[in-house]
């Protein structure tokens, strides 16, 4: 297992062109919320927009939509069938129909999407027929415990916590390295095993993260995390296509640079008082101490 190196992340930070518009930038479709947990679909859309994203649209349960909306307006909303605050299983065929027209290039999904009701089947249809390089996570993990996830060729990175990982992986293992490589030999994805010194396992590839601590141990950190690399993915992507190479090298530039900004944010604030919201108030400066090195 290597350790991740910030002097060998410099280069995959994206790079702006003075004469570049937001459609240089990726286009990132965010599945996410439902009632009372909206907050997670805003702290992953801001995460990817602040990351450098050229366009995001927040597909949401549409009762939330004005939550959504009223928190993150640099967002679009696409408003989806919902039952009681939560996705319907219509909301799939409703997102498939959109992507024909509109043709994002990389999809997040699962930040506050619930367990409930019809949610679960909806995250499992959307995930094996939405055609596009996708992230999953938080419920749509969840989701796919029940219904396993099917062989894609298209590059996917999954972003579990341990018991997360369990419920995928059927175990009471807590070994996380072995349990990373289960899943990536179960999947084939990109996984980021999360927690203490966070892992990567790629197919040639496994890194241990050497920045981040218990600042991020609050609800809301995995959003961030999630829509961070999303963000980042977007730009790798349309920069030198979307592939797993990308999905890698933006899986470790975003968990680096997430611990980075929390412990920035604990020199200022304490370990015990960062909100998840507030990581990305140090994206910046954690941006530029990898520039200078």
């Amino acid at each position: 297992m290597k350790k991740i190196i910030p002097k060998k992340l410099k280069s995959l930070i994206p790079k702006r062109d003075k004469h570049s518009h937001k459609g240089d930038y990726g286009k990132v479709l965010i599945i996410a919320g439902s009632k009372g947990m909206s907050g997670a679909a805003i702290l992953a859309g801001r995460a990817a927009l602040k990351a450098g994203a050229g366009l995001i649209t927040i597909a949401c349960p549409a009762s939330e939509r004005f939550i959504i909306t009223a928190a993150l307006p640099e967002a679009m909303t696409l408003p989806l069938s919902d039952k009681d605050g939560v996705f319907s299983l219509k909301a799939a065929g409703e997102i498939l129909k959109w992507q024909k027209i509109k043709k994002y290039d990389v999809a997040l999904i699962g930040p506050g999407l619930s367990v409930l009701k019809e949610a679960p089947l909806f995250a499992a249809e959307v995930i094996k027929k939405l055609q596009i390089p996708m992230i999953i996570d938080a419920d749509a993990l969840n989701a796919l415990a029940l219904k396993p996830l099917s062989a894609s060729s298209l590059p996917r990175i999954m972003t579990p916590h341990l018991g997360e990982m369990k419920r995928l992986v059927k175990t009471g293992s807590s070994d996380r390295k072995s349990l990373a490589f289960k899943l990536f030999n179960k999947t084939g994805a990109i996984i980021i095993m999360k927690g203490n010194k966070t892992l990567i396992k790629a197919k040639d590839d496994f890194y241990e993260n050497t920045t981040g601590g218990p600042s991020l141990s609050k609800g809301g950190s995995g959003d961030v995390l999630a829509g961070l690399i999303a963000g980042l993915w977007a730009q790798a992507g349309k920069r030198d296509g979307y592939n797993d190479k990308t999905a890698f090298e933006s899986s470790i530039l975003g968990v680096y640079l997430h611990g980075l900004c929390g412990d920035l944010a604990s020199k200022k604030l304490t370990e015990r008082c960062v909100l998840a919201g507030e990581l990305l108030d140090y994206l910046p400066n954690a941006y530029r101490s990898l520039s200078k090195i």
